[in-house]
């Protein structure tokens, strides 16, 4: 790959004519499958070793079983059995799991763009269970070992007199993220592993504790509310400000990284505006651009709670961040299995 100094801006990619228009396809060499993860060097990863000080670790996962029902209706809950062949033993099985149902990694064969196709031109014929093409299995073979920072957008936003609304699919600008940063005094660098709380997660255990009280004392359950989600602001700015900063994944724990349902983005596909392709839930999202056109790593449901309890109180936001996705070969995405470590 080219030196991070010479790696074009997304000005620059948006400008291409050898390429889709806003990829980074070809940068980091026609067989690359593991996108940003790329800006993810050895040397960002010595660099995170020394954050370490006290060793305290956080873990960024929630349960598999966190939730009695799916965010999303087709990823159906998980189901586990403990057995034994004797009273002396045991063993357990794990059906229904959906590695994209709770704290996840999408890897870069999630989300095609309707008018360019897969990331780095993956022939879709070959995503298929088997065939390792685009497979997140590519990013436990990388590593994911580096600098985490911490965004606390709710926090800071409630600091500035404005809370989020969980109730509203409010969509954060990039230029929150940056004020975040500046208001917690942390500086993003090449290659770091970017956590972006919102307090999503939190909002949404408090709804599923109401809803069993609820169910607890008798009363109808209407389920809870549909899912909405706060989130990143889908844009070619949000993209602007992620690529620019060479950041090599982006996590964050609401349900999309970005803000949910996406009825208030502007961004359109040709297949789209040209009628070949009729809206659906995936219209505007700001996925089709970062998965398959710029080949974000991108975690979802990510625990970030405790650690920001944590980074708060000791005025730090940076630490060592460690993930190991499944090597599944040919995984659509996998559990983050991530650990934080101050």
């Amino acid at each position: 790959m080219p030196p991070l100094t010479d790696v074009p801006s997304y000005a620059s990619l948006l400008a291409r004519t050898d390429a889709p228009p806003g990829s980074s396809w070809g940068l980091f060499g026609a067989d690359d499958e593991i996108g940003t993860l790329n800006f993810l060097a050895p040397e960002h990863r010595v660099r995170a070793a020394g954050l370490v000080r006290t060793g305290r670790t956080f873990s960024l996962d929630i349960p598999l079983d966190a939730f009695p029902q799916p965010l999303i209706p087709h990823r159906g809950a998980v189901q586990h059995s403990v057995f034994g062949l004797n009273e002396f033993h045991r063993d357990d099985r794990i059906d229904n799991l959906f590695p994209q149902a709770t704290s996840q990694i999408d890897g870069l064969r999630h989300f095609g763009h309707p008018d360019h196709g897969f990331y780095n031109h993956a022939d879709p014929q070959r995503l298929v269970a088997g065939d390792p093409l685009l497979g997140v299995q590519r990013f436990a073979e990388h590593g994911i070992v580096g600098r985490g920072v911490l965004l606390d957008v709710e926090r800071y936003l409630a600091h500035r007199g404005e809370p989020i609304d969980h109730a509203d699919p409010q969509p954060i600008p990039a230029h929150v993220l940056k004020e975040t940063a500046v208001h917690q005094g942390v500086e993003l660098e090449p290659g770091d592993i970017l956590l972006i709380r919102f307090g999503w997660l939190r909002h949404r255990f408090a709804q599923l504790r109401n809803a069993s009280r609820t169910q607890d004392n008798g009363a109808v359950s209407g389920a809870l509310t549909p899912l909405v989600s706060v989130g990143l602001e889908a844009s070619h700015e949000t993209a602007a400000w992620l690529w620019n900063h060479r950041i090599a994944v982006a996590a964050a724990d609401n349900v999309a990284l970005e803000a949910w349902p996406a009825t208030a983005s502007a961004l359109r596909v040709k297949a789209e505006l040209e009628g070949r392709l009729p809206a659906s839930s995936h219209t505007g999202m700001l996925h089709r651009i970062l998965i398959p056109l710029l080949g974000l790593v991108i975690g979802e449901l990510w625990q970030l709670d405790e650690l920001a309890e944590t980074c708060s109180a000791e005025g730090r936001y940076d630490f060592m961040v460690v993930a190991t996705p499944l090597r599944m070969p040919g995984a659509v995405g996998s559990p983050a299995n991530a650990v934080a470590i101050l």
